[in-house]
């Protein structure tokens, strides 16, 4: 004789079957730390976690994860921070940090109390933190590649810098002091920091141009190729090749400069969404499952064939994103292997 079965032994049974982390994971509280906010990579960076998260929040895989951004990009500030979240008793942490070595007695003290600690973008080398990111030497490495493939002769090159003192900046500029390395016919004959920023990068290359000689090329980090761009015309300059890093304002004068005269250049940067990457790894710790502690996952690319969408997908004023799910967590976890 059949019997009914009750809804809540279903939706245990279904849950089971579909791999869900709810009754793992459903009361866990999960924080970001972010130590700035000061560009459009950052807010749409603030913008994935949060609708990623909501709805992480609404089906009932965490109970909370809650975004906090220092008020300063100071490592004492952050450091802060992260006492008052382990006061707070949270399950995980995933961070953005100030600094890659600066942070780690902070994010120690977190894993001490039983927190899990995963950072993003900005790294953290304690051993106890986890690291997910893009083979940032390789973005750099890279960038040199293209412009040897364009530039056969070689050339003068600008190196436009990041924030000084986070890992990225080291990395980025590691990759691209290998690939000159590589193609010794380039030089980097100056060097600036734009912070990510469009409006620092413009006033930087702005100063040091006329005392420059002919650049063929600009390699950066991303958020400083159309302030680059503006700089080289108010100089009187034509334009080099300048890589870009998926800032809408780049990928539109892109557009704008390849219909007008045939511009041709590439683009990359890690997603900022690649931070709801970093939740959900943080919640598959949290439901017990065996991760490395790092996991490295593609850079978004933009070639001259895919600008078009790349513009058409990037808001006005913001960058070119994508956001990823528990299931490309699992995936980028078990690309990564299990050491």
């Amino acid at each position: 004789m059949k019997t009914a079965m009750s809804t809540t032994a279903l939706a245990l049974i279904l849950a089971c079957a579909a791999g869900s982390a709810l009754a793992e994971t459903s009361g866990k509280r999960i924080a970001l730390s972010n130590n700035y906010a000061g560009n459009s990579w950052r807010q749409a960076m603030l913008q994935s976690w949060d609708k990623v998260t909501k709805a992480a929040v609404s089906d009932h895989s965490v109970a909370a994860a809650d975004s906090f951004t220092t008020a300063d990009k100071e490592v004492p500030t952050q450091a802060a921070q992260l006492q008052n979240l382990i006061l707070q008793g949270y399950d995980a942490i995933v961070i953005d940090a100030a600094s890659p070595e600066a942070l780690n007695g902070a994010v120690k003290a977190a894993c001490d109390a039983g927190i899990t600690v995963v950072s993003f973008d900005g790294t953290v080398s304690e051993p106890c933190a986890y690291r997910v990111g893009i083979d940032y030497v390789g973005m750099g490495r890279k960038q040199v590649d293209y412009l040897a493939q364009r530039l056969p002769g070689g050339g003068n090159l600008l190196e436009i810098r990041g924030l000084a003192g986070t890992s990225i900046d080291d990395l980025i500029h590691q990759g691209i002091a290998d690939g000159v390395k590589a193609h010794p016919n380039f030089k980097v004959v100056g060097s600036v920091t734009g912070n990510w920023d469009e409006a620092t990068a413009q006033k930087a290359v702005a100063t040091v141009l006329p005392s420059m000689p002919d650049i063929v090329g600009v390699v950066d980090q991303g958020g400083d190729g159309y302030g680059a761009a503006q700089a080289f015309n108010g100089a009187g300059k034509k334009e080099p090749i300048i890589i870009m890093g998926n800032r809408q304002d780049e990928l539109a004068w892109w557009k704008q400069q390849r219909d007008a005269n045939g511009y041709a250049t590439s683009s990359a940067s890690i997603a900022p969404g690649g931070v709801t990457l970093a939740f959900w790894v943080a919640q598959q710790i949290l439901d017990g499952k065996k991760v490395p502690h790092d996991i490295v996952f593609p850079a978004l690319e933009v070639n001259q064939d895919q600008l078009d969408a790349a513009l058409k997908a990037a808001p006005v004023g913001g960058v070119y994103n994508t956001e990823y799910s528990q299931a490309d967590a699992v995936k980028a976890v078990a690309a990564s292997g299990t050491k």
